[in-house]
């Protein structure tokens, strides 16, 4: 688990405290999202890395930005004076992941050598949403480098199941030997 991570836990937890309490996953969600894309932007990161910026003013352009209320506005003050306003993609990558398993929704992106046909990703949405108990978003990315099979990301678990795989596990056990 990296320090990002650690570091911004506990400010996705309130975040989703205050948001569920307001009944506003959805809004703070996208609030979230579009503050952490700013502050991912270089020339924005550069500027909030910057010793003589004004903590105040930051926050309140970038609250202006991503039309947040006042709590938002409070919730990213919290940040700024705690030097933890780049960990945002962070805290907004933990809520996104509080809100589904609140929600009862998993998102699952499967990567195969080849694109899942309707069928394909029925039967996979079916067997997930069996194994995981909760609702599937399915997003399917193509990568010839599986060879075959495909891997699968579902939360913080991943499911080899590629052929590439597969190999890799044989070489790395004829390699031992």
């Amino acid at each position: 688990m990296s320090n990002e991570t650690t570091l911004a836990r506990p400010y996705a937890k309130a975040a989703f405290g205050v948001a569920k309490d307001a009944g506003d996953l959805a809004g703070w969600g996208a609030a979230l999202a579009a503050a952490s894309a700013a502050v991912s932007e270089p020339k924005m990161a550069a500027w909030l890395g910057a010793p003589s910026l004004d903590r105040a003013k930051a926050v309140g352009m970038i609250n202006d930005a991503v039309g947040g209320d006042e709590k938002f506005g409070r919730f990213l003050a919290v940040l700024a004076e705690n030097d933890r306003l780049p960990l945002l993609p962070e805290i907004t990558a933990m809520f996104g992941q509080l809100r589904e398993a609140a929600e009862g929704r998993l998102e699952v992106k499967v990567v195969s050598a080849v694109a899942l046909d309707d069928d394909q990703a029925a039967r996979m949405k079916t067997a997930l949403a069996k194994r995981y108990d909760r609702e599937i978003d399915l997003a399917n990315e193509v990568d010839a480098s599986v060879l075959g099979g495909a891997v699968i990301y579902a939360g913080d678990e991943v499911i080899d199941g590629s052929l590439k795989g597969r190999l890799d596990k044989l070489s790395a056990t004829l390699n031992r030997v």
